[in-house]
């Protein structure tokens, strides 16, 4: 299965979308139509703009608000992809050199805050008040679990419920809003959009489980993430805070101290790696992981059955299966 599978229903739709995604995107201003084109080159699974047309297809069917939403989440997603490229100093993303590493960052914070206007405004153009007001609160809970995640990286006292906290502001918050967004275009019907805002939220949460897996398991040519590179950043993620809370405590004043200092992180990441395997680590955070998609899975198991909500059930399993 591959994501094409789980786009089916909306293969015609999504095409659309593309189309006013790159009109939404035109301007006048050279170097700025000159930046957006390379972004439009480095768009990658798209999945928030499919979970904005699942949840529409399953809430009745797509319709013109629903890719003005689709647009939104879009345009709000490759702002802070941008952004974090800048926060981070990374000077790939998907394959291709980011947009600070080619125009420095003033100009990429720059054009990061254009794609944020452009989003917002065109809430505003179109008079989608509750979008701007759900968009917005998407923003808020991203900005505020980034700044959480630079907070107890600092310190090294990250828990669990910290961590889960981090992911779910950062990555699960813009899922959650996609699929509601969705719901939310072409129904007005409470319960349908709050089914589909747990759904993401579950979604999200899996997802940012299973890809901070690939940093302890994943194949480097398959997901194009090199092996411990989240350790070698001070990322601590799922794996290494059980692993952690399951050791004594020279064990942890070991770990740790490699986590401090750069140069050990770089040396040493596989010493982490193998910590973190024997601690039983990974088993855990897959247990935790598969516990979500069966939340997300079950907060649509009253919607009714139709290939839309095939797909998005399709989605859980592409998700939990994913090497990249």
């Amino acid at each position: 299965m591959n994501l094409k599978d789980v786009a089916f229903p909306v293969t015609e739709e999504l095409h659309t979308f593309r189309q006013k995604y790159k009109t939404a995107l035109q301007t006048e201003n050279s170097l700025v139509d000159k930046v957006v084109r390379y972004i439009l080159k480095q768009q990658g699974k798209q999945i928030r703009p499919l979970l904005v047309m699942l949840g529409a297809k399953v809430c009745g069917g797509v319709q013109e608000k629903s890719y003005r939403a689709a647009i939104m989440v879009e345009l709000l997603h490759s702002a802070t992809l941008i952004h974090d490229d800048v926060v981070d100093g990374a000077e790939m993303r998907r394959g291709l050199p980011s947009i600070n590493a080619l125009w420095k960052n003033k100009i990429s914070v720059l054009i990061g805050d254009y794609m944020l206007s452009k989003g917002l405004l065109f809430s505003l153009d179109n008079k989608d008040y509750l979008f701007l007001h759900m968009v917005s609160d998407a923003v808020r809970r991203m900005s505020e679990g980034e700044i959480l995640q630079i907070q107890k990286t600092r310190s090294l006292d990250i828990t669990e419920a910290d961590y889960l906290k981090v992911i779910s502001d950062k990555t699960a918050s813009l899922l959650a809003t996609a699929s509601a967004m969705g719901a939310a275009s072409v129904s007005d019907d409470e319960g349908k959009i709050q089914a589909l805002k747990d759904y993401g939220e579950h979604l999200g949460l899996a997802f940012q489980i299973r890809d901070d897996l690939l940093d302890y398991t994943g194949d480097s040519k398959k997901t194009g993430k090199q092996l411990g590179i989240d350790i070698k950043d001070k990322k601590i993620t799922l794996p290494l805070i059980y692993a952690l809370r399951n050791s004594d405590r020279s064990e942890q004043k070991s770990i740790k101290s490699i986590l401090k200092s750069s140069k050990k992180r770089g040396m040493r990441s596989r010493e982490v790696i193998e910590f973190v395997r024997s601690k039983g680590g990974l088993d855990y955070a897959a247990e935790v992981a598969e516990g979500f998609a069966s939340r997300s899975l079950a907060a649509i198991e009253g919607m009714e059955d139709s290939d839309a909500k095939r797909s998005l059930s399709l989605l859980v399993d592409f998700v939990m299966k994913r090497q990249n």
